[in-house]
């Protein structure tokens, strides 16, 4: 009787199966769905940035000749021999080095105070201070530092005042400098750190610091202990986008740097419409783009691993 009425596995089984294949089309659809969310972004990268990163490449490994018509069919690595063994690429990239670090560092000394005081203001006056802190965001790169340009330069507005109040002799040469550059380039993005975080800072818990304060912690140790440690992730996303867009800067080092402080960017420019060595400036690129990630990746996990190793 058990045997006659006990169920085969073959026959359990069969209620699920139709259960799946009843479901599979909802799942085919939702994957559809899915797939034509993503194809847009898809084509854009392929079409915006992996094809011009590819013929980049292919137009690097070509040779160039000015005698012979320019750039030549020939295939070879020299042009990356040429920049690794070039003491004026390394001059140049080191000085594209440096240049990242500087303003990133002043970014954050400057954007992470004013991200705080601007979090702990009051409306409507955090609200009208956000405005003027984020408003360059919406002027052209190349206006600002053309105000810059004109502030700093012999007969500007700060070597007048200098004069007029006898702190100087001559018109000082604040132009086609390192400082220069540093302080339109932290003025042109230290906006970006605000914003990183001021990210942060929204999803602060407030709950965290008044349970520090009411044990008697300080505002300076609730600071440092309590409210630095949950910004941190927004204060270093808030960096890799600073030493990112700095050392692929060019307008700026190009208008305020001028010939004589030259930049990778500018260097490539140079070689692309200036020598019309086309392969030569697009090795450089490329290999900018090699340095820069490797930076941005290394310092990534050598954060996640310092982190993790706190975190136990």
């Amino acid at each position: 009787m058990s045997a006659a009425t006990s169920t085969p596995p073959e026959a359990s089984a069969m209620p699920e199966m139709k259960a799946t294949a009843a479901i599979s089309p909802e799942i085919a659809s939702q994957r559809r769905s899915a797939w034509a969310l993503v194809m847009p972004a898809t084509l854009y990268f392929l079409v915006l940035l992996a094809v011009p990163l590819v013929l980049t490449f292919v137009l690097s490994l070509h040779g160039f000749d000015a005698n012979l018509g320019g750039v030549l069919p020939t295939i070879s690595l020299q042009h990356y021999a040429d920049i690794l063994t070039d003491s004026y690429f390394y001059e140049i990239f080191l000085r594209t080095l440096l240049l990242s670090v500087g303003v990133t560092v002043l970014c954050v000394l400057v954007g992470v105070p004013e991200a705080y005081f601007l979090f702990r203001m009051r409306d409507p006056w955090r609200s009208l201070c956000l405005v003027l802190v984020l408003g360059p965001l919406l002027i052209s790169v190349v206006v600002r530092t053309l105000g810059w340009s004109i502030l700093l330069g012999r007969e500007g507005l700060v070597n007048t005042v200098l004069l007029k109040l006898g702190l100087i002799g001559h018109p000082l040469q604040l132009l086609f400098t390192m400082g220069a550059v540093t302080v339109a380039l932290v003025h042109v993005l230290v906006p970006l750190m605000v914003l990183s975080v001021w990210t942060s800072l929204t999803r602060l818990d407030p709950a965290v610091a008044h349970a520090a304060r009411s044990l008697g912690a300080g505002r300076a140790t609730v600071m440092w202990r309590v409210v630095l440690p949950q910004i941190t992730p927004g204060i270093l996303s808030g960096s890799l986008i600073v030493f990112a867009l700095t050392a692929s800067a060019f307008a700026t080092p190009a208008l305020i740097g001028g010939r004589r402080l030259k930049v990778v960017a500018t260097t490539a420019y140079d070689e692309f419409l200036g020598s019309l060595n086309w392969p030569l400036g697009a090795a450089i690129a490329i290999v900018l783009l090699i340095v820069n990630v490797a930076i941005i990746t290394g310092y990534n996990r050598a954060i996640e691993r310092r982190i993790t190793r706190r975190l136990g």
